[in-house]
């Protein structure tokens, strides 16, 4: 026997537990094993292979598309540049307040009164306090109480204040079940001009924004 390289004399591989030559259906079955074995493998490899593609993609998608600036915070709006765009094409002063840093707009328009629900036109603002609040600024040009009502969902007053000697009406209804953007309000009105200003913000900051409009108003 000729056991070089475990071959018997025939060629075929000897098999150590039984010390002599595999028959041929043990060398079908070793076959069969080891292509089932290389086929498993391959199997795995494949997986690893596609998951490796994907979070390939992944990370292209997070470092690639989604750059830093739209990830983060809303950018601002310039209110002031938008009021100078719109104001050719009404005849009442639009109020641009100045305020302390820490404020930003989130948004801007003049509303002309063909695309208003009520024939009014409006000057609007969305405001950003200084603690994350929010106080929309709404000015209505020619307005009447109908549109105050419709512009406070008809809330009633519960007071008045008066900022730099003008007079507010107060709509403080912060303990109403889910009152919203309309938790706090005051209105006033000065010439044309009927100044709503609605949202979530504290006292002082109302009173921040409520004291600039009226120097405006009154300017």
């Amino acid at each position: 026997m000729n056991d070089r390289k475990g071959l018997d004399d025939s060629g075929r591989p000897i098999v150590a537990e039984l010390g002599r030559a595999e028959t041929p259906q043990e060398t079908a079955d070793r076959k069969a094993a080891a292509t089932v074995a290389h086929r498993s493998n391959q199997t795995v490899l494949n997986l690893v292979i596609a998951l490796a593609a994907s979070l390939l993609v992944v990370f292209v998608i997070v470092v690639v598309v989604v750059r830093p600036d739209q990830a983060g915070a809303p950018k601002a709006v310039d209110y002031a540049a938008v009021a100078r765009d719109a104001q050719p094409s009404v005849s009442t002063p639009l109020l641009v307040p100045t305020l302390p840093k820490g404020w930003s707009a989130n948004r801007a328009e003049l509303v002309d009164a063909a695309s208003s629900s009520d024939g009014i036109a409006s000057w609007q603002i969305g405001l950003l306090t200084p603690s994350t609040q929010y106080i929309g600024l709404v000015q209505g040009l020619d307005a009447n109480a109908s549109w105050i009502a419709s512009q406070l969902h008809d809330k009633k007053a519960t007071g008045q204040t008066s900022f730099d000697g003008s007079r507010w009406q107060v709509y403080d209804h912060r303990a109403d079940s889910n009152p919203g953007n309309l938790a706090y309000a005051l209105v006033t009105t000065v010439g044309a001009s009927t100044v709503v200003l609605a949202g979530t913000a504290s006292d002082s900051e109302f009173a921040t924004l409520a004291t600039e409009i009226t120097k405006e108003l009154n300017g």
